[in-house]
């Protein structure tokens, strides 16, 4: 091990930790860092939740599990081989474990499992021990303030509980950032009602607290105690008495305040005989009770039988656990009705040991433990059970022979599934679209089920990123000397280590999936699939596999995370919507008026510094270097855009040749200190001079009223850290476009940038600012630009000939590199422009998130949601038996929250239906055509069987027919094939890997009326 503390010298490592800390925060992660865990129990579920808490960065993971290494374990255990076999679990585990993040030591309890020995622990997690061991652990963790998990999984069932003591504190319940909003009124009542702007909803709930602040008339509000919230409307609540405060006047800010929240946990031997339960499916509500009584009867019959469980499908083991079922549910007063068909499913599977559930319980219980650790977000109180039954196979139910086990890695799949259906998940034939978060931990666990590694399976992985340190944090298939290395090419490597059947089985590549590719990716390349599995971070990828899916026909399993929030989607043909079928409503943008002359908020400063970079540090050297080396250049940009545009660009390519080209560093400080001048001191001047603050509209109300901001002029302060910070990174960057040296010298920039001699600053008449988004009367336009002057700018450029070999280097944004500037220069720009509006600034690690528009990540979510893939992938691979097929309401989408905890699914929502002639078709349903036909045999097709007069064909929005186009030319194409209408359209041969010509037809019917028909799709290569 590299280090044994968590962080650098007390600082957390960013670049590590880069994308964790946006979902717990740096005070929750250093709360983290100094906690001891203990883990009990190095099967699959053990070392699931390990890998996540180490990955997660606690203090320490301690190990306990003396029990040797059988070949069953190889089920779920990913760290586990078979020259493993007879070794003790938690050592072969332990030093495998560590690999995975160099701050968290691992190390191996190997003494006696007593009171005394957990002591030290923050957390300890009870995995794989008998019932009444746990129940001794709970009691003294219970009584000494050591926070006690219980977890298990038995084959397509598992469950968790938490006891955190009689006074936990959460001091996050949700983790989301606090709501705020403007005011528009406050009454002064005994409801002390209080309205927001029209235009914003406040989004507050009952219970929650707000404070105020920049409330005039009624300002004892500003910074009160927090008070509690009751919802009136979406833009009106109540916040208690305000009778005796002031009366309002006018403005007024309100923020969420997060209040600290006390939960009392029982001990779990007090939870065992009065649980409460967190549903996972409101569709199963009466399953949590059952399975309640249920895993204790499993836990009584292996005491019973010398610590072994019911043997897979024996009739006669689950009718004993039947009886003791139901002997334990009667001595209880919480007696609950059995359903001993579920009680016996549990029985036949007890033995069973399934990737996917431990992938699922393992990134949930491995949350909990975070939130042990932290008190950040709400833990599952006390009980939640989870069941996967869908998963059978449809139509087969497996003898006990089928299910007995053979002595392989896979016994624990087989316990469940039965041999003959492994041998389907054997065969089977995956294509993986991108190997990094989702993707590194769903080709762990198809390689742990063993999928693809029969004589007919294969498992194609694309994607053509390189690793980097951010990612190690949650790709665990990767380490730090894989940084630089390809994602597919070393996942591949890692999982063929945990399942050397699985080796010759891959085909890595390296090709973007899209038009471009599909010479790659063709019609032999999707007809030899089975599966498509998504593992992507952006919704146009995901677009066009969908699409590719449904033309192929193919079912596409679709998920995706957000800090702790996760998704997954299955798309089946001709079963279920696809994923293009339905859209997420689109970003909220910041009107551009907001943005340039009237934020209300951090992030309109931020984007507006975002962009200020743009147009600082790679337009310009961009537009000069296009100037240089484009003998037309000029000619071509006056041929272009708007006359704004060209004023602007031109000007820019003189200026960063002429007026602001450094020859020195300190030339760069001075840059940078008049571009400080002109930000935030003369523009707010000019703005200033256009709307006086004491200003009115049209309709006599102040101009200045919410959401406006009336701003203020920042003189520069060479005392002033902030102001020192823009112009030090500004200057760095000028000199970068230049290829000049640069320095961090603070006290040089504060001696040139104070010597610099500003010109006193006269607002102009006749600027013209917009005030409002649809206001275009006091809008600039391209009239307001004088031809004359345009024309002299010309004139004035430069020759590019006296500039032979300069070329300046565009600062292209990169969030990652602390080097480089990038972020220091954002986020000073954008406290700067705060400090101008009165806007509270942000952290560089708070601009970090917004600029870079860093989604924030986590390995629990990420472990979780491929599990719950897995398990609709199983509904996949077990669809039909026969003439026996699965429903719709089989398979599940999901939903899931940890930090809440939330659990939703619902059943896919079926593919929309629309007709012709009374046939029902959806986007899965398409005319096939085996041969090249021409177009009149095409359109003697829908006239001779369907009744029906094309109107239009089209290919790629290209029109190939139409009776409305030249007559004469439409009747020439008629006895063409279709390949041959189209090369004649295009003027261009079709490449050789497409095989198929998708045509969108018009038609009408015999009354006149336009029908809507499926695409046509001609094989032009028969």
């Amino acid at each position: 091990m590299a280090s044994t503390a968590n962080t650098h010298n007390g600082e957390i490592d960013e670049g590590l930790y880069s994308r964790q800390l946006y979902v717990l925060g740096i005070e929750a992660m250093k709360k983290m860092s100094a906690s001891n865990v203990l883990i009990v129990g190095l099967k699959g579920l053990g070392c699931e939740i390990a890998k996540n808490v180490i990955l997660a960065g606690v203090k320490s993971v301690t190990l306990h599990d003396p029990e040797k290494v059988q070949i069953a374990d190889l089920s779920s255990q990913f760290y586990l081989t078979e020259s493993d076999i007879g070794k003790p679990r938690a050592e072969v585990s332990a030093p495998r474990l560590a690999e995975l993040n160099q701050y968290v030591p691992v190390s191996v309890l190997d003494k006696e499992l007593t009171a005394d020995s957990i002591a030290g622990f923050k957390c300890v997690v009870a995995t794989d021990i008998p019932l009444e061991r746990k129940l001794e652990l709970s009691e003294f963790a219970h009584k000494n303030g050591i926070y006690f998990i219980s977890t298990e999984t038995r084959g397509l069932f598992g469950y968790t509980f938490n006891d955190f003591g009689e006074s936990f504190i959460v001091e996050d319940t949700n983790g989301e950032a606090p709501l705020s909003g403007i005011i528009a009124s406050i009454e002064q009542s005994a409801e002390g009602v209080v309205t927001c702007l029209d235009e914003s909803r406040h989004g507050l709930e009952d219970g929650q607290y707000v404070t105020f602040s920049e409330v005039q008339g009624m300002t004892e509000l500003n910074g009160c105690e927090p008070r509690k919230v009751t919802v009136l409307g979406p833009y009106t609540f109540s916040i208690g008495n305000t009778t005796s405060l002031s009366p309002y006047a006018r403005g007024g800010l309100f923020q969420q305040v997060k209040m600290p929240e006390k939960l009392s946990f029982p001990s779990f031997k007090e939870a065992l005989e009065n649980p409460e339960y967190l549903y996972s499916d409101f569709a199963k509500f009466d399953r949590p009770a059952q399975l309640h009584v249920g895993f204790q009867a499993l836990h009584e019959f292996s005491t019973t039988h010398g610590g072994k469980l019911p043997r897979p499908g024996n009739d006669e083991d689950a009718a004993e656990v039947i009886r003791l079922t139901h002997q334990i549910n009667d001595k209880w007063s919480q007696k609950t009705e059995l359903d001993d068909e579920l009680i016996k499913k549990l029985s036949y599977q007890a033995a069973g040991d399934l990737p996917p559930m431990v992938a699922v319980f393992g990134g949930l219980v491995a949350q909990e433990v975070l939130k042990a650790c932290t008190g950040k977000f709400s833990p599952i109180k006390n009980f939640m059970y989870f069941d996967a039954l869908e998963c059978l196979p449809i139509g087969f139910k497996p003898t006990e022979e089928d299910l007995t086990p053979t002595g392989s890695r896979y016994d624990g799949q087989i316990a469940v599934f039965g041999r003959k259906f492994q041998e389907k998940i054997a065969n089977y034939r995956e294509f993986l679209v991108g190997s990094g978060a989702i993707g590194c931990e769903m080709l762990k666990n198809w390689a742990m089920m063993g999928l693809a590694t029969g004589p007919n399976g294969v498992i194609h992985i694309t994607d053509m990123d390189t690793i980097e340190k951010s990612n190690l944090n949650r790709q665990f298939l990767f380490r730090p000397n894989d940084v630089g290395s390809l994602k597919s090419v070393t996942a591949a490597a890692a999982v063929g280590k945990m399942n050397p059947d699985i080796n010759d089985k891959i085909v890595t590549r390296q090709d973007r999936v899209g038009v471009e590719t599909e010479n790659i990716y063709n019609d032999e390349f999707f007809g030899n699939l089975d599966c498509v599995t998504n593992a992507l971070d952006n919704v146009e990828t995901r677009k066009y596999m969908d699409q590719r899916c449904v033309f192929y026909r193919k079912p596409l399993l679709e998920s995706g995370t957000l800090g702790t929030k996760g998704n997954t989607q299955v798309v089946v043909p001709f079963l279920t919507e696809s994923y293009s079928d339905s859209q997420d409503p689109p970003e909220k943008s910041i009107p551009m008026c907001t943005l340039k002359n009237f934020p209300n908020a951090i992030e309109h400063t931020i984007q507006w510094s975002r962009d200020l970079f743009a147009g600082l540090f790679v337009q310009p050297a961009e537009s000069v270097n296009a100037y240089l080396t484009s003998p037309d250049y000029v000619e071509t940009s006056l041929g272009q855009g708007s006359e704004f545009s060209k004023m602007e660009t031109l000007t820019s390519i003189r200026n960063y040749l002429v007026s602001d080209r450094p020859l020195s560093f300190d030339d760069c400080i001075v840059w940078a200190r008049k571009r400080f001048e002109e930000l935030y001191n003369n523009n707010i001047q000019q703005l200033l001079y256009n709307f006086p603050k004491d200003s009115v509209t049209s309709s006599g109300q102040p101009f200045w009223s919410p959401p406006k901001r009336a701003p203020d002029a920042v003189a520069f302060d060479a005392s002033n850290s902030l102001h020192v910070d823009f112009i030090l990174a500004a200057a760095n960057l000028h000199a970068f476009n230049y290829g000049l040296k640069g320095s961090r010298d603070r006290e040089l920039v504060k001696k040139v940038a104070g010597a610099v001699d500003t010109p006193k600053f006269t607002p102009k008449s006749g600027v013209k600012i917009q005030a409002n988004e649809n206001d275009a009367d006091n809008a600039a336009t391209d009239a307001d630009v004088d031809t004359d002057e345009l024309s002299t700018l010309v004139a004035s450029l430069p020759d590019p000939a006296s500039f032979a070999g300069l070329r300046l280097v565009p600062a292209d944004f990169e969030k990652d590199d602390d080097s480089n500037f990038h972020i220091d220069f954002i986020t000073a720009a954008s406290n700067l422009r705060a400090s101008n509006y009165d806007i509270t600034l942000a952290d560089r690690f708070r601009t970090k998130q917004i600029a870079g528009k860093i989604i924030p990540a986590i390995a629990t979510t990420t472990s979780l949601v491929a599990g719950l893939v897995c398990l609709e992938l199983y509904k996949l691979i077990g669809s039909e038996n026969g003439d026996e097929k699965r429903k719709v309401d089989d398979y599940k989408n999901g939903f899931v929250n940890l930090a809440l905890p939330f659990f939703g699914f619902s059943e896919p929502i079926e593919p929309l239906k629309r007709k012709y002639n009374d046939i029902e078709y959806s986007s899965w349903d398409a005319f096939m055509f085996d041969h090249d036909i021409t177009l009149q045999e095409l359109i003697d097709y829908f006239k001779n069987e369907h009744k029906l007069d094309v109107e239009m064909v089209s290919s790629n929005v290209i029109m190939l027919y139409a009776p409305l186009m030249n007559r004469k030319k439409a009747e020439s194409r008629k006895p063409l094939k279709v390949s041959e209408v189209i090369k004649s359209v295009t003027n261009k041969e079709i490449p050789e890997h497409v095989k198929w010509a998708v045509l969108t037809l018009s038609c009408c019917d015999e009354e006149g009326e336009d029908v809507d028909v499926p695409e046509v799709r001609v094989n032009i290569r028969n």
